[in-house]
Parts: C-alpha cells; sequence; structure tokens
C-alpha cells in the first residue's frame, strides 16, 4: 500500500483501569484483578482500533506503567532520583536510577505483542524503549563494582534481544520510541550527547540484517504528557540530520503540531536517507479538538510536495498517553482523531491517484 498509515503507540487507559494500576500500586489490588481489569481494556481497545479501519494496530500500550520504563516493571537494583524530564507546563517525570550490575530487562516488549495479537487478526505493531534513553539509568558518579562500559554492553545486549524477540514474534513493525533525542539539544545544543545517543542506537541497529531493519523505525516527537511537551521550542533542523542518522528503515516524526511544517518537510527531504519510508504526524494528539478528515488529506498532499508517494506514511504525532496516570485526553477524542487520520489518509491516497 502506498502511504501506509500508522499509530504510535499509547492509548488513553479506561478510567478502572488507571484507578487499578493505582491500588495495585498502593498493595490494595491483587495481580488477579488487576490482570482482569487490563485484559479488558486490552480487548476493548484492539476492538475500537479495529473500528476506525486502521490497517495497523498497536496493544495501546494499556498493559504498560509507561513507553519508557516497562523493561525495569519488576526489577530490583534501582533507586530513587535519577533523571528528570520537565515539561513546559512545570511538571516533570524522573527515572529511577541503577544502584548495581548487571543490568537486563525485567520485562520484553514481546509480551505485549502476544497479548494483542490474541484479540485481533490485523498486523499488529510493537513499540519499544530505545536503549538512549534507558543509558539515562546509569549514575553520573558511577558504579565501582560495575563500570559504565559494561553497562552499556549489556544494555546494547538487552535492547536488541527486546527487538528481535518482537520481530521473531511475527511484529508488523518494530518501532524504537526516542523521545530523549530533541530533549538532548535543550540539555546539550552542542549536539554530544545527541550524537551519543546515535550511536548507541545504531550499536543495536547494525545488529539486524538491512531486511530486518526494514520493519524496524524509529520515533521522534518533543515529548507528550498532561498536555504539555518537553521540547517543543527546540528546532527540527538542528536534530534531523543527526537523526537520519540512525540505521533504521523507517522514521516516525512529529509534524502536524509545529507551527511551520513546510520548513521541517524542507529538511527532511534534505537529509531523509533515500531508502527510508517517512512517516510524517498528521494529528496532534495534545489538541483537544479532533482534526477532520480533510485537514488530514491536505497536510498528507502537503508531505507529499517533498517526500515521494512511495516513500511517505503517516502517522500520529505521538502516543496519546505515554504514562500510564494521564487521563488528560479521553480515549473517545483519540480514537476519532485515529479514525481522522486513517480517512484522510485514505483521502489523499484518491487524490494522488495511488
Amino acid at each position: 500500500m502506498l502511504i501506509p498509515t500508522e499509530p504510535i503507540g499509547s492509548i488513553p487507559r479506561p478510567a478502572d483501569l488507571v484507578r487499578a494500576l493505582s491500588e495495585f500500586g498502593s498493595g490494595r489490588l491483587g495481580q488477579a484483578e488487576l490482570d482482569a481489569v487490563t485484559e479488558r481494556a486490552l480487548a476493548d481497545t484492539l476492538t475500537r482500533f479495529e473500528d476506525t479501519g486502521s490497517p495497523v494496530v498497536t496493544d495501546g500500550e494499556q498493559t504498560k506503567s509507561s513507553f519508557a520504563t516497562y523493561p525495569l516493571d519488576g526489577a530490583t537494583s534501582l533507586g530513587s532520583g535519577g533523571a528528570v524530564i520537565p515539561f513546559a507546563d512545570g511538571h516533570s517525570r524522573q527515572l529511577p536510577v541503577l544502584t548495581g550490575g548487571p543490568f537486563r530487562y525485567a520485562s520484553f516488549a514481546e509480551k505485549y505483542f502476544r497479548e494483542a495479537g490474541r484479540h485481533t487478526a490485523l498486523p499488529v505493531k510493537q513499540a519499544v524503549i530505545a536503549p538512549s534513553a534507558l543509558s539515562l539509568l546509569y549514575p553520573p558518579a558511577g558504579l565501582a563494582d560495575y563500570p559504565r562500559e559494561q553497562f552499556i554492553a549489556d544494555l546494547v545486549d538487552q535492547s536488541e534481544a527486546d527487538i528481535r524477540r518482537c520481530l521473531d514474534a511475527g511484529a508488523a513493525s518494530v518501532q524504537l520510541d526516542f523521545t530523549e533525542g530533541r530533549l538532548s539539544l535543550k540539555l546539550d545544543p552542542s549536539r554530544s550527547l545527541l550524537r551519543t545517543f546515535v550511536d548507541l542506537n545504531n550499536q543495536v541497529l547494525d545488529r539486524f540484517s538491512a531486511q530486518e531493519r526494514q520493519r524496524i523505525g524509529v520515533h521522534t516527537c518533543p515529548g507528550g504528557d498532561q498536555d504539555s511537551t518537553h521540547s517543543l521550542d527546540v528546532d527540527y533542523a538542528e536534530l534531523l540530520p543527526d537523526l537520519f542518522g540512525l540505521h533504521a528503515g523507517r522514521f516516525y516524526l512529529q509534524l502536524a503540531s509545529e507551527p511551520d511544517r513546510r520548513r521541517v518537510l524542507e529538511v527532511i527531504r534534505e537529509h531523509a536517507p533515500a531508502g527510508a519510508q517517512v512517516f510524517v504526524g498528521v494529528i496532534d494528539p495534545i489538541d483537544p479538538r479532533v482534526e477532520t478528515p480533510e485537514e488530514v488529506r491536505d497536510r498528507v498532499l502537503e508531505a507529499a510536495e517533498y517526500i515521494p508517494a512511495d516513500r511517505l506514511g503517516t502517522c500520529d504525532d505521538c502516543g496519546f498517553s505515554p504514562f500510564a496516570d494521564d487521563t488528560s485526553t479521553s480515549r473517545d477524542t483519540a480514537f476519532a482523531k485515529i479514525a481522522a487520520r486513517v480517512q484522510g489518509t485514505a483521502l489523499a491516497r484518491a487524490a494522488l491517484g495511488v
């Protein structure tokens, strides 16, 4: 299909799941009771995805604590006081910090893919966290019995396993979430940190064949949490040339919320790898207004002026609820926006005759 369309990841959890996760975290709800609630939420999510006409679906991250921290669920050797991610509205998220090695994933994304597959016959896409994000777990002061070099080697092994297990299980594609890429330019405008992130992610990507990498993509956005972002003020022109140095076959780029989309599209045209599929965001998850299919169509046609139709795809700018406690967007709004993306992309295909 020319101009494919895909979701990015998270869907707002139902109110009973948000409540159950909170009660489970405080010890007031058992694992069996939580599993029953999450199973209902997952089944409903896949049914509603199918109702939108989406040709590719995800699990909506219904059972993840967050897009970034799922490998740590149940892990030991972690403490509080890790890296802080500040958002424009004043709130922040904080990662834990590693207290000892060896570093191992306590949970792999393959299980989310397999759980989703029980509820749909459609192709399932699986999101995973980029190793660059998890590299922030290592304490700046180091660990005496676990040098950073060994941590990075272990992290690369674990990240490769996370991706490979999803591919081997039959995921239609695997998407590395790399929201820290744009944020890194706020922390270090010299791009040194960004390039360190890109190099680390490429250590993992280079373990896959060229054919496998056609099913592996990288997602970037300025963050999206509680209707706020952490790096929308960072110029895309500062990020994209290095981002496109990642050895991935797909790139999922936030675009709908950009103040000057054509300027970004110019940068994409100049720097995107020749063989890569570029998915541009045509839906803004933070905007409470539901876009019309015609608006989506026009955004796709705009992008098609810069990106050949056989390399162009559409997506949402980012997930609708990356953290389990984010209730800023309703499920009804999220699925209405997804339906508009699917319908608008179809209108664009018809207009382009592809």
